[in-house]
Formats: C-alpha cells, structure tokens, sequence
C-alpha cells in the first residue's frame, strides 16, 4: 500500500485551517495535548473490540497513543493522518505499525478492509463529520466494529474558565481559524454524535462517557508560534473533563 494521494473531494475553509494550525507541531501536540486525549484509548479499543489479531486502522493517529494500545492488544494495525510529522512521530513511537499519510473523509483503502476503525477526537478535526463517518462505514468490513469519541460541548469548568479568560483578555477568534459550515456542523452530544451515526448510513450505535484529569505537571505546557499550545486550535478549546465515546458496528 502506498501513501494516499492529495484528497480530490472539495477541502473546507475549516480542513484547510486545521492544516495550518497542525503542520510541524506533531513534536509540541505529543508533549502537551498527546497525554489528555490519551485517557479514553483503552476504552475506545474496548468498545471496538479490539482484540489479538484484529485488523485495526486508527485514523487520526497523533502521536500514535492508540496504535501503540492496540499493538500491545497484539492487534494488526494500520494508522493514518494528514500530517506528516504525526506519520513520523507514530512510526518511531510504535514498531511494525503500517501507518500512511492520508486525511478524512478521503483513505487509501479498500471497501471492507478492517474488522474494526477507531478515531479519538478525529471528528473535531475534519471538517465534514459527517463524510468522515460515511467513510469510516466503507472500509470496516460487514460485521466489523468501530468507536470514536469527541469532546463534549458545553464542557466542564475548565473550559468555561478558558472561554472567560479569553474574553477578559480581548481576543478574537483569527479570520483564518473559520468554525464549521452550519451543515456541516452536529451537536457535540450522545444525541447530537447519534444522529450523525444514523446519517451517515446504517450504523448501530451505543455511547458512555470516560472521564479524563484535566491536571497538568508543572512545565507541562509549550508556547508554539508564539503562544500557548492550549490557544491554538478551535477543537482543543473545546476540551472538557468529559468525553462521549460512540461504538458503531456494520
């Protein structure tokens, strides 16, 4: 398998800030963000049923958290993203893990080609959800299993405080960090996250929430471009103590 080809669906205004904002900073993201949003891998490769032998894709990799879990599962494992130095960063951190360059909703893979797909917090990151699940659908196998999870919205306090901070301090959002298109868009709920299982095709679905510390060593945090990494994506401004994780199955 070769690495996939620039996608030739239409890119977001959205996909193209989430580029912007990813591209170099695989090294800064496994530093600082990497170990919150590794909270739920466990239970996101459980609700997957992951298990020995399973032929498992993690997409949106990052730093390759969930590969390595899966991996130690004694699974098969394929991971992808769309940033390079993430690719990088997972092939280092995880040792026979097949890992390609790719984004949602447009994968380099066959139909039917996984028992099970897992995505932690990707769905914050592409902007067309709902293509991304469609896609996801396509290449797990009939009978094949997976789980994503997303970032509950509203949040808990330590969102709210960054919000109010944010605001006291006079900052805007950038002209070129653009939210979702409103269609594009779904309710960062266990209803909102169903719904969108139940558009993107015929996806039995269960949720649970996984709670996840919020508490960060002393010099834990890195300033990338200028500013902290905490301010430098819509989807992490977003982060709450708690995650809704989705199974879905074929």
């Amino acid at each position: 398998m070769t690495e996939a080809a620039e996608a030739t669906a239409p890119t977001t205004p959205f996909d193209h800030a989430e580029r912007r904002i990813w591209s170099g900073k695989a090294e800064a993201y496994a530093d600082t963000y990497a170990h919150l949003c590794a909270h739920p891998a466990e239970a996101l490769l459980d609700a997957a049923e992951v298990g020995p032998g399973a032929r498992v894709l993690d997409v949106g990799c990052g730093s390759g958290t969930v590969s390595a879990a899966a991996v130690a599962r004694g699974a098969s494992v394929y991971a992808a993203d769309g940033e390079p130095g993430m690719v990088a960063a997972t092939r280092r951190a995880v040792p026979g893990v097949t890992a390609h360059i790719a984004r949602l909703p447009e994968l380099p893979y066959a139909n039917d080609t996984f028992d099970a797909v897992v995505g932690n917090f990707v769905l914050n990151h592409v902007g067309r959800p709902l293509a991304a699940l469609a896609e996801l659908r396509r290449i797990t196998r009939p009978g094949g299993r997976g789980a994503v999870t997303i970032w509950r919205v509203p949040g808990a306090p330590g969102q709210t405080l960054i919000g109010r901070a944010a605001q006291a301090a006079g900052l805007t959002r950038p002209a070129w960090l653009p939210a979702l298109a409103p269609q594009d868009d779904f309710p960062r709920t266990p209803e909102g996250l169903a719904a969108l299982l139940d558009a993107a095709g015929r996806i039995p679905h269960a949720s649970r929430s996984v709670g996840a510390p919020t508490s960060c060593a002393a010099g834990g945090w890195r300033r990338v471009g200028g500013r902290s990494k905490i301010n430098n994506g819509d989807s992490f401004n977003r982060a709450g103590r708690v995650t809704r994780a989705k199974r879905f199955s074929r």
